[in-house]
């Protein structure tokens, strides 16, 4: 049945699906007249919204560039390359290979969501170097498992309201994790994706007739270059397995004090350290390490070009009142015991204009947090709605699959059909888990 409902959604997307630059513009569009239709927001307001927050992610963009170029490099070095191969050379069928790597991607994007997304389209890879399989279905599957980020040990939410001085913790106070991420019914709906979202991806499996491969020539990765022929000083030193000791060593040892002994957690800029480290010494040269790193940076333009757009749609949404309107038409018709399920859905729309977890936070708390007081709703659970709500339609909004797609060397098109039927269980999946359990 999976199967036939996911030929004609692939084929859907293929034919209609714009690439991501393309979308992010008629987004941009989208918001702008919804602003000004909408909220009556004047044209010169809009603008003025637009262009003050178009750099507001710029940090974040080179995070995320650090999290593909660094992702790509550490994957590429030799032991790591060997690691991934043997792993993936446990799957014997297609049908163990999307199993397998929808799995993995699961457990990576539970621990920290920048890890999974690179993890997942790399040890995928891996395994289109050793079983002819679906190629599109199997980068679709590594992706899959990124729903449950929020849901994870990184999650924004759940950890921003346990966090101490957290903006709203005047009105709802220090929301510990074990309410949030550790309690029973967000851990149920996560062990239920566990098991769900890999049969999905397994019976959405196309039959050899239909689907798309692709060759090893494809999928190779540059070799390392040769040392032996270092003759002059500076290539010498280009080659110099001592110099990359010297600065990676320090770095890894740098990350224990931070997590053993300062207390630090994951995050973006603590995994973008460790894979950075990870992959100098990992790579023994410096010419190594350079000549993975012109092969990364292929990928990366665009993240470059679409985030500031996003972050120009989010000034759009927050400063015209747009995300606020939408979460209040969602609080109008609930009660205490589907507010839960409103706040989810109602994140799921704005996350399509507001891909950021924090953000959409700051955008709907003021909104979904007074609503949950006056239905005497359980303010925790609210907050995960809107945390599982953010995560949910990033199958459908292509932002966050922009590194995967580019160390994938796909587009857009060729994954999101198989991501609508994603998004269609995975929101039952969830929806039920807030509401019933």
């Amino acid at each position: 049945m999976l199967q036939r409902l996911s030929r004609p959604a692939v084929k859907l997307v293929e034919r209609y699906l714009p690439d991501p630059y393309i979308f992010v513009l008629l987004l941009t569009i989208v918001a702008a007249l919804a602003a000004m239709l909408l909220e009556r927001q004047s044209p010169l307001a809009v603008m003025q919204y637009w262009g003050d927050g178009f750099w507001g992610l710029l940090s974040f963009s080179m995070q995320m560039l650090m999290v593909l170029v660094t992702g790509f490099m550490l994957a590429n070095s030799p032991p790591i390359k060997r690691l991934l191969d043997r792993l993936a050379a446990t799957a014997r069928t297609p049908a163990g290979a999307i199993i397998l790597v929808t799995l993995v991607s699961l457990a990576a994007s539970w621990i920290n969501w920048g890890f999974g997304l690179v993890i997942g389209a790399l040890f995928a890879k891996a395994l289109a170097r050793q079983i002819r399989v679906d190629y599109r279905l199997l980068i679709a599957s590594a992706y899959s498992g990124f729903v449950v980020w929020h849901g994870g040990l990184a999650g924004s939410i759940p950890l921003t309201i346990a966090t101490p001085g957290h903006f709203s913790e005047a009105q709802i106070g220090i929301i510990p994790t074990s309410q949030t991420i550790f309690a029973g019914y967000n851990l149920a709906i996560v062990v239920a994706l566990f098991v769900i979202m890999p049969l999905i991806n397994r019976w959405m499996l196309p039959p050899e007739n239909e689907s798309v491969f692709v060759s090893r020539d494809q999928l190779s990765e540059p070799e390392a270059p040769d040392a032996s022929q270092a003759l002059r000083p500076a290539e010498r030193l280009e080659n110099s397995t001592l110099l990359s000791l010297l600065v990676g060593v320090p770095g890894l040892l740098y990350l224990v004090h931070y997590f053993v002994f300062a207390g630090g957690g994951l995050n973006l800029n603590s995994v973008n350290f460790l894979f950075l480290s990870l992959a100098i010494v990992f790579h023994r040269t410096p010419r190594s390490l350079l000549a993975s790193l012109n092969e990364a940076i292929r990928g990366g333009a665009g993240i470059v070009i679409q985030f500031p757009f996003y972050a120009g749609i989010m000034g759009i949404m927050m400063q015209s009142g747009l995300a606020q309107s939408l979460s209040e038409m969602f609080v109008a018709i609930a009660t205490a015991d589907t507010l839960p399920f409103w706040s989810f859905v109602s994140a799921g729309i704005v996350n399509l204009f507001v891909p950021s977890g924090g953000g959409q936070w700051a955008v709907q708390a003021p909104v979904m947090l007074p609503a949950a007081e006056a239905l005497g709703a359980d303010v925790s659970r609210v907050a995960m709605g809107v945390a599982w709500g953010d995560a949910w339609t990033n199958l459908l909004q292509p932002f966050w699959a922009l590194p995967v797609l580019a160390i994938a060397g796909l587009k857009a098109k060729d994954i999101m059909g198989f991501c609508l039927i994603q998004l269609a269980v995975t929101g039952v999946v969830i929806g039920l888990g807030l509401t019933l359990i």
